[in-house]
């Protein structure tokens, strides 16, 4: 019998009164057995589920951390292909398994001094004394060669992998 079918023979069982007393008790002790071994078995399972959710949480969070420090290395490794094809004076190159590009790309928008940048290229906020810098603005100004006390446009060259 399933759970849910014994917890209700249980209850109906408990709610007669045209049966023997004694026959009641002793049914009612073998459903109530039964619904404790049921249970228990269900507890258990419940616990190893939880363990194992533990053990997949820990699994994911290291591989997530290897993941970022994976991409973190490609990520300086493609700087230092492109500094030393750079450094070379090469642009294109082409092996047997890869064709590398050198390109710019659109420059970096970096923020020295968020209290140096003119309040017209802030977005307040609800709470006094809060903003964002906006930095698509802050970009247009400094690539038609506007001052931007503050920020500055920083080259992005990178090498294209295909």
């Amino acid at each position: 019998m399933k759970l849910y079918e014994l917890s209700d023979a249980y209850r109906e069982l408990l709610d007669r009164d045209d049966l023997d007393p004694q026959a009641v008790v002793d049914t009612l002790d073998a459903i109530k057995d039964e619904i404790e071994t049921k249970a228990d078995n269900i507890a258990s399972l419940i616990d190893e589920l939880q363990s194992s959710a533990e053990r997949k949480k820990e699994k994911a969070k290291a591989w997530s951390e290897s993941a970022r420090a994976d991409a973190q290395r490609a990520k300086w490794l493609k700087q230092y292909l492109t500094s030393e094809l750079d450094n070379a004076k090469l642009k294109k190159i082409e092996t047997e398994n890869h064709l590398l590009n050198v390109r710019n790309f659109k420059a970096s928008t970096v923020i020295d001094d968020e209290d140096k940048i003119p309040a017209k290229y802030r977005n307040y906020a609800k709470y006094e004394g809060m903003y964002d810098v906006m930095k698509q603005d802050v970009y247009a100004a400094l690539k038609v060669g506007k001052d931007v006390p503050g920020a500055h446009l920083e080259p992005n060259r990178n090498v294209v992998i295909k």
